[in-house]
């Protein structure tokens, strides 16, 4: 204890308390230069100084630009950009070129009020193509804008759009490389086709829901047998006999060119009083009775092979006026009797299988349907009230059915809920419907897309088996649109026969007029313009005899081309990484693996197959956004949240009262948060985006700028030139720092390197809040704060935090490069040099990513000794709330603290000597004993290997047991309980086989140090337990100090020992006055 002090002060002025400048809360108005500094100029940085033969190469899906910006945009391009920059912290070169997809029937609508008001003439289309580019360019602009508030980092100087000459000429490349290769064909058969839309559409871009059709059970007579049918049915008069069919699509019997029937099935003929004999499928026909009065059937005979009614049955249409039209009976593997009658209405211009099993037998297509979905003039010419004009889902499919009941043609009729495509657009149900369209042949390049896909890493894994399901699930991909906005299919038409013409050389050539014109050209020149028609169409008789198609690509075609705006790569897919929506297997994913698979020739020289590959490397799906009740965000159900909501913190309320004011109680919102969110959030599924969750958020946020700030503070004297103190050297605790430090670094490395950003945030905001604002950070405070400032207890924490700070600074720049760069901003010059010289050092977003830390780091016994110092801090903290609830601490250095390490089979006499075990435990204890009062954030510390037993009990004291490996807890409560009861219990506890640790709170035999705070000024003699006579007796002198007045007096008379020396040292090299002690003890270095 040293003398009281004779000049008076502050002792504040002799700590060295934390100072920063980093703004407990972002400044919006510093945030576009700290943006800039991290994306663009970090951009160009790369560019130039990462190696230009080890690229990283991400392909943007583009985005539609048709509208503003919503939360599943920042998943899709904020998980784009955190890859990016963590391929970038591995000493990659980043190429992400962003784009847009500008073509389309949702931006043509946007320009016109319906799709009736859209032009047909070539004045109007180029005044519809003029609006629709402009409007697409102005959109571009505004979401490229978005983007860049967002921090992405990108190319954004060489962003391309599907609506630019040099892409759309890029797309005729690759259309004309399938044209040679004989993937290119056009013909008449049926397409998924959208009356609202009036365009033809591919299966990418329908959405199915539940759809009520009205279906009905129809018969067609049958005029013709076969002779197996004929000698099976003696004895039954055929001359009414029908052939039932059942349909949800009434409207399509006006196409019906064939029944067709499964040969391996067998059927029955029924007798019906009103209807006649009917043929039905064995298992269909209680089905049909369902239909009919039950009376009025009978099966008269069963067991009919299907294969009977195949070949020479025919039948008559059922439609008044039709009649004379004899049509087959046909065999197909589709028919089944699971529902319906057994038998199916083939009508191939409105159905795929249809289509595929009439073609075969050379049946014609026919479909009296418009491009709005009405009936033509085709359907029933002859019938007095025509069809002509009605739309066929509607009003028309209800006059079929009237003309067929009048007709008796319907057995029964009923209402149906299937699951139906609708166009995803308008949101309005499509048909099927036969036109002349233009064709990719799928089946050709089947295989080679599916065996490229063996080299590809999915993330999730099963969404491979999604992609693989749409590739198998179809042969051909019809591309063509009839649409005005966008890539011209460039076919040339015979003006006479209406022949089309597409060959690679006409091709080229359309391209070199293109590249000279541009694509508005193809509808604004003069139809027969003979510049656009190849050297060998041209005849000097005939020399305008060609016409250009009005038929546009598919804008599937036109994005799933995009892989050829990215740089070739030898060897290599040309992107390392697509990452999209769950939807784009479908969609975006599908077309630019099958492009890109056509576009690789399909054989070496010798004929053999050559091994292709797929546009990536890996497949990256992401799920939807939902709000926070699951639900898909909807305009019409109003619970859309738009990423200026998250990043304005409108959906947060400002906390109430006081303390939240105190606090800086707004919530923090800002860019951070909504960077945070998506790295947050598993994007592997649907993400939840809330109020609830944006809170936690911002939580996590005001963790992370107090831990910033806090770090920034205690490193502001700090020199890593000079004053790094060796981990050999260093206390346990902080040795034992740096190893949760390393294995934080590997856990995040490890799940950056397999892109689960949620899983790395996870584990940072652990490592902050667990292992160091609640542990290390209490811990070393007082020696921050309090120690001599060149002390090297000091330096060795700041040693810690400084790798503590930097490590920080790199999990967090993938996530929240803005913060990193606030941060830097902000760190004081000493910290921004290296260790090995005075030079400046990269800033963190341009460091590497520290994938391996320093292996002297690592220590796992330290790290299992630690364990068990973690059991008894949470045992002592258990005793202290008991001790706060009873009023007897305030603060945790209020208090002692003595572990007792000793097993319930010592004898009454406490003779036997501690177990081994018990003996390890108090050696491991005491191994870390320069670390316990910090550690415990206690005044004083002490070991024992004896049953705590004192024969002058403290005031008050609370215990609470706790184990360690190799040590079991059974009966501890009672230990506990008898220790406690010092006053009662006079006898050790019952012998027993388990061992126990305890912890006891006690007062402390010292008084508080007014510098540090800590009661660490002993009275007489310090807190040392006596082997197994408990407590030494304290002196009289210290009863007559022990009371609260005297050691009151002690305290504000002498500082403890450590404080003593570290103000005397400061007196001796202070400048003259007190206001320059503080100035040395409080200004950053």
């Amino acid at each position: 204890m040293r003398p009281a002090r004779i000049l008076s002060r502050s002792w504040q002025s002799t700590i060295c308390l934390p100072k920063s400048t980093f703004p407990p809360q972002p400044q919006l108005e510093k945030q576009a230069g700290l943006l800039s500094r991290c994306t663009d100029q970090l951009y160009a940085w790369q560019r130039r100084h990462r190696p230009a033969d080890n690229t990283f190469v991400l392909a943007d899906g583009p985005p539609y630009a048709n509208g503003a910006l919503h939360s599943g945009h920042a998943v899709n391009k904020i998980l784009k950009d955190i890859i990016c920059r963590f391929q970038l912290g591995r000493d990659q070169r980043v190429e992400f070129l962003p784009g847009w997809d500008c073509h389309g029937l949702p931006i043509e609508r946007k320009v016109c009020e319906s799709p009736a008001d859209i032009p047909t003439d070539t004045g109007g289309l180029a005044k519809v193509r003029k609006a629709a580019r402009s409007f697409a360019a102005k959109t571009v602009k505004q979401q490229m804008k978005d983007f860049r508030s967002w921090g992405i980092m990108a190319d954004w100087d060489a962003a391309w759009k599907t609506m630019d000459r040099g892409f759309e000429v890029k797309q005729l490349e690759v259309f004309m490389g399938m044209v040679k290769k004989g993937l290119i064909y056009r013909r008449l058969k049926p397409v998924y086709w959208s009356p609202s839309s009036t365009t033809a559409l591919a299966e990418a871009e329908l959405e199915y829901k539940l759809h009520d059709s009205t279906a009905v059970f129809a018969k067609f007579p049958v005029v013709e047998l076969s002779p197996e049918l004929r000698e099976k049915l003696q004895g039954i008069d055929v001359q009414d006999l029908s052939a039932v069919i059942w349909t949800t699509t009434p409207w399509t019997l006006l196409a019906n060119r064939a029944i067709a029937v499964n040969a391996g099935q067998s059927y029955s003929v029924v007798g019906s009083l009103e209807h006649g004999h009917l043929i039905v499928a064995d298992s269909c026909v209680t089905t049909l009775a369902n239909f009919l009065p039950p009376e009025s059937i009978q099966v008269l005979l069963s067991g009919i092979p299907g294969a009977d009614l195949v070949g020479s049955t025919k039948y008559k249409s059922c439609f008044p006026g039709d009649e004379a039209a004899v049509r087959p009976v046909i065999h197909a593997d589709f028919v089944t009797s699971d529902s319906g009658s057994g038998l199916v209405h083939c009508a191939p211009g409105h159905g795929f299988d249809d289509y595929d099993v009439c073609s075969k037998l050379g049946i014609e297509c026919f479909a009296p349907v418009d491009d709005r979905g009405c009936f033509t003039d085709e359907a029933l010419p002859n019938q007095t009230d025509p069809l002509s004009g009605l739309p066929v889902l509607t009003t028309g499919s209800t006059r079929v059915i009237e003309i067929l009941q009048a007709s008796g043609g319907i057995l029964g009729k009923h209402l149906y809920q299937h699951r139906y495509p609708y166009d995803w657009r308008t949101k309005l149900p499509i048909i099927v419907r036969a036109t002349e369209q233009w064709f990719a042949q799928i089946r050709d390049i089947q295989d080679a897309a599916l065996a490229s896909l063996d080299l590809v890493k999915f993330i999730p894994t099963a969404s491979r088996a999604r992609l693989e399901s749409f590739i198998r699930g179809r042969s051909e991909w019809c591309i063509s649109r009839q649409r005005s906005w966008g890539v011209p299919i460039p076919a040339l038409y015979d003006k006479e026969t209406s022949m089309a013409h597409l060959s690679e050389s006409s091709v080229r050539h359309i391209m070199s007029v293109i590249e000279e014109r541009g694509t508005d050209a193809w509808w604004t020149d003069d139809e027969y313009d003979p510049a656009w028609v190849p050297p060998e169409l041209q005849e000097q008789s005939r020399p305008s005899v060609y016409r250009r198609g009005r038929d546009t690509m598919d804008v599937w075609f036109d994005s799933g081309t995009s892989w050829s705006q990215l740089s070739p790569r030898q060897g290599q897919p040309p992107a390392d990484v697509f990452v999209e929506g769950t939807d784009q297997h479908r969609g975006w994913f599908q077309s630019s693996l099958l492009t890109y698979v056509a576009h690789q020739a399909l054989a070496d020289g010798d004929g053999r197959p050559k091994t292709v590959q797929a546009p990536f490397k890996t497949l990256i799906t992401h799920g939807f956004t939902l709000d926070e009740h699951g639900r898909k965000m909807s305009k019409s159900v109003g619970n859309v949240i738009s990423p200026d909501e998250i990043v304005q913190g409108s959906l947060l309320e400002q906390a109430p009262g006081k303390q939240a004011s105190k606090r800086g109680g707004r919530h923090l919102a800002g860019l951070d948060a909504l960077r945070l969110w998506v790295a947050s959030s598993d994007y592997s599924g649907d993400m939840v985006v809330g109020e609830a969750g944006l809170r936690a958020i911002s939580l996590n946020l005001r963790k992370l700028r107090v831990t910033i700030k806090f770090l920034l503070g205690v490193l502001a004297d700090f020199d890593p030139t000079t004053s790094c103190v060796p981990i050999e050297s260093m206390k346990s605790i902080d040795r034992m720092a740096l190893h949760q430090l390393a294995e934080t670094n590997r856990s995040i490395a490890k799940a950056y390197e397999r892109y689960e950003f949620h899983r790395g945030t996870n584990t940072l905001f652990h490592w902050i809040n667990a292992d160091l604002s609640q542990i290390y950070f209490e811990s070393v405070k007082d020696r921050i704060y309090c120690d001599a400032i060149n002390s090297h207890s000091r330096r060795s924490a700041q040693t810690v935090l400084y790798h503590v700070y930097n490590h920080l600074l790199a999990f967090l720049g993938p996530i929240m490069p803005v913060l990193v760069e606030e941060a830097w901003e902000h760190t004081p010059a000493l910290l921004k040099q290296t260790q090995t010289d005075n030079t400046v050092a990269l800033t963190p977003n341009q460091r590497l990513f520290p994938i391996s830390p320093p292996s002297t780091w690592t220590d796992p016994s330290l790290a299992a000794g630690y364990a068990h110092l973690l059991a008894a801090r949470t045992a002592i903290n258990a005793a202290q709330e008991r001790a706060r609830a009873a009023k007897h601490i305030g603060s945790s250095l209020e208090c002692a603290v003595v572990l007792s390490f000793a097993g319930n089979d010592a004898d009454a006499n406490y003779t036997k000597p501690p177990s081994a075990a018990l003996t390890a435990a108090h050696d491991l204890f005491t191994r870390h004993v320069d670390s316990l009062e910090s550690l415990f954030v206690v005044s004083e510390v002490a070991l024992s290997k004896w049953f705590f037993r004192s024969s002058e009990p403290p005031r008050w004291i609370h215990s609470e047991p706790f184990s360690i490996p190799g040590l079991t807890t059974t009966n501890t409560a009672d230990n506990a309980a008898a220790e406690a009861d010092d006053a009662a219990a006079k006898e050790p506890p019952p012998s027993s086989k388990d061992l126990v640790a305890l912890a006891h709170v006690m007062p402390s035999s010292r008084v508080k140090c007014p510098r540090c705070w800590r009661l660490a000024v002993p009275l007489e003699k310090p807190l040392v337990p006596n082997t197994k006579q408990g407590w030494r007796k304290p002196e009289q002198k210290h009863k007559e100090m022990g009371d609260k007045s005297s050691a009151t007096a002690l305290e504000d008379s002498a500082l403890c020992e450590r404080c003593a020396h570290v103000v005397e040292e400061l007196d001796s090299f202070r400048p003259d006055g007190p206001d320059a002690l503080a100035t040395t003890m409080t200004s950053p270095a």
